[in-house]
């Protein structure tokens, strides 16, 4: 049972929640995992001795901070043995939330991947620098490391980050009418017209956790990845699965349901014009953040 106040909003904890959230999400990549940690905050925020604490957002920061770093080291030797790719949990956002940088900028699935190859310690360093441009002086203290180290670390993430995270299109109403067209096709088992759409280097990557059907290894090349996903959505399993485009991430994306249900959500990068990464995530356990 979870134990968090509800109704005082002058309580300092209340009234960062959003950041506290923001922040062990794009540490753990985990909506699950980032509401526990939220619980931990909680629960060692009302045990504090309050007039010891000076700046309560620096205090909750620096405890988000550091229950995500463990959290976040454990989870590693588990993501290891994982059943095929895994895939950070998606989120649903909303066009308002969009709006708010501690809710939806720079949460997209692609730069979580990416943030998945840094270690702990660099990862912390690179959201709370690079995300909510906190100095590198406020960032020592949170991590009680020296500030020239933390310069080091930071310089370090940037640039693991930059060489691994190309750019893409980010015009928004050619991605609403790639994000139409392709529901269309693959509504109608229309092949050529899922290809169409696929640049030719595109990959895929689906995240089933060994629980429901998914692809084990990245898929690659139009015909490929094609064939995979309405196969997929031919199976008799699927009939009743409707898809609709939905903000996943900050980003406008694909929501799979089944009457009321979130069964699946798919994310991608857009280049000149076609979809060249799919990120499918289809593990029950990680769809709680789709259910709005």
């Amino acid at each position: 049972m979870r134990y968090e106040p509800t109704t005082d909003q002058s309580d300092p904890y209340l009234a960062h929640r959003r950041l506290l959230f923001a922040t062990a999400y794009r540490m753990l990549g985990s909506v699950a995992d980032a509401e526990d940690v939220l619980q931990d905050t909680w629960l060692t925020w009302s045990s504090a001795d309050r007039d010891a604490v000076r700046h309560p957002k620096a205090y909750l920061v620096r405890t988000v901070t550091n229950l995500s770093l463990n959290r976040l080291t454990s989870a590693r030797a588990t993501r290891e043995s994982y059943v095929g790719p895994w895939l950070p949990e998606p989120l649903l956002t909303s066009p308002d939330a969009a709006q708010e940088a501690e809710v939806a900028d720079n949460v997209s699935t692609a730069l979580l991947v990416v943030l998945e190859s840094l270690s702990p310690v660099e990862r912390a360093v690179f959201v709370l620098r690079e995300v909510f441009g906190y100095s590198h002086a406020e960032i020592a203290d949170v991590l009680e490391r020296p500030e020239p180290s933390v310069r080091q670390i930071a310089h370090r993430a940037r640039e693991h980050v930059r060489a691994r995270r190309p750019r893409y299109d980010t015009d928004d109403d050619r991605r609403a009418r790639v994000t139409e067209r392709f529901i269309a096709a693959c509504s109608g088992g229309d092949l050529n017209a899922v290809m169409e759409l696929l640049a030719p280097e595109v990959t895929c990557w689906s995240d089933g956790g060994g629980k429901v059907t998914a692809a084990r290894r990245p898929l690659y090349g139009p015909d490929h990845v094609a064939r995979w996903i309405l196969g997929v959505l031919a199976k008799p399993v699927s009939a009743a699965v409707r898809l609709s485009p939905a903000g996943i991430n900050g980003e406008l994306g694909i929501l799979f349901t089944a009457g009321d249900l979130p069964v699946g959500a798919l994310t991608y990068d857009l280049a000149d014009g076609r979809i060249r990464n799919l990120r499918f995530q289809v593990n029950p356990d990680k769809l709680a953040g789709l259910r709005g």
